[in-house]
């Protein structure tokens, strides 16, 4: 019986070799971003129903960049390392084949197997031949995203600044502040602001503070345009460092998360650009449950 430990390379007809070869490319796409995927992003790239499978298409991915580090005489990185447990925010077991002293990893404290990954993911963002090993494998780049797609236009737009805001907007702005556990928080935040002024001067949709964690919250109705929704990805990675900014100086040492929050379910070109980015996306509809 073949296993994720024997997998072989990415060449073949069956369906996890098919998947590698359309895997490998979206890893070098975040290893050049620097930045992880998480399991299920990346099965939802690869319309995968079960990200549980992708053991098979990691597995194989390294196989054959062993393979290849053979024929170079040349150690590539594992790229595969960047594929990680959303919760725990490193591989699962699927790495340990891969790694020196592997039958030691499993058994090391969190803290020490996140030490050891990221010394991996160091390697595989600075690596400057990840182009190169597509080419020797015959595998097409990851297709460039805009960085603007729209963006400029909407801001240019009458319609953008006219009105203030939508009733669907603030709709799901209240509910969510009222309702943290919709989007995987816990339900006692010490306090919840709507419309929290940052030291840069924006504005926060949401903001809740914990006992160790600032949360800022970006939404986004159903209402919103592609080109919003993808502005609204970039407005999240500028609260995230406005936010470490304002820690640094009051040298607070909370966590800080920053998460969009959209109505509806993202475009699969939005799902490329948000796991390129690395930009926590949660995806609700009328019918999710408190």
């Amino acid at each position: 019986m073949e296993t994720a430990e024997t997998a072989g390379t990415i060449f073949g007809d069956k369906l996890y070799q098919q998947r590698a070869r359309r895997a490998l490319p979206l890893l070098v796409r975040q290893a050049i971003a620097g930045q992880t995927i998480t399991y299920e992003a990346l099965a939802r790239e690869l319309e995968m129903p079960n990200p549980r499978n992708l053991n098979y298409v990691l597995a194989s991915i390294g196989e054959t960049l062993s393979q290849l580090s053979t024929e170079w005489n040349q150690a590539i990185p594992k790229i595969q390392a960047l594929v990680v447990n959303k919760n725990l925010g490193i591989p699962g077991e699927g790495i340990l084949p891969f790694l020196p002293e592997q039958q030691n990893f499993s058994q090391l404290p969190l803290k020490q197997k996140r030490s050891i990954v990221n010394t991996i993911l160091s390697e595989v963002y600075v690596y400057p031949h990840w182009p190169k090993v597509l080419r020797e494998l015959s595998l097409d780049p990851p297709k460039p995203l805009d960085p603007d797609k729209g963006i400029t236009k909407l801001f240019n737009s009458q319609t953008y600044f006219g009105g203030g805001e939508g009733k669907q907007h603030k709709a799901l702005k209240e509910r969510v502040a009222a309702h943290p556990a919709l989007i995987g928080l816990k339900r006692n935040p010490i306090s919840v602001k709507i419309e929290h002024i940052l030291a840069s001067g924006d504005s926060l949709d949401i903001h809740f503070l914990y006992k160790t964690e600032r949360v800022a919250v970006e939404v986004k109705s159903a209402i919103s345009t592609e080109a919003d929704l993808r502005r609204g990805m970039f407005q999240c990675i500028k609260y995230q460092v406005v936010m470490e900014a304002e820690h640094a100086l009051a040298q607070d040492a909370k966590d800080i998360k920053t998460l969009l929050v959209v109505e509806g379910r993202l475009s699969p070109e939005l799902v490329a650009v948000k796991n390129t980015l690395g930009v926590e996306v949660i995806e609700l509809d009328e019918n999710t449950k408190l």
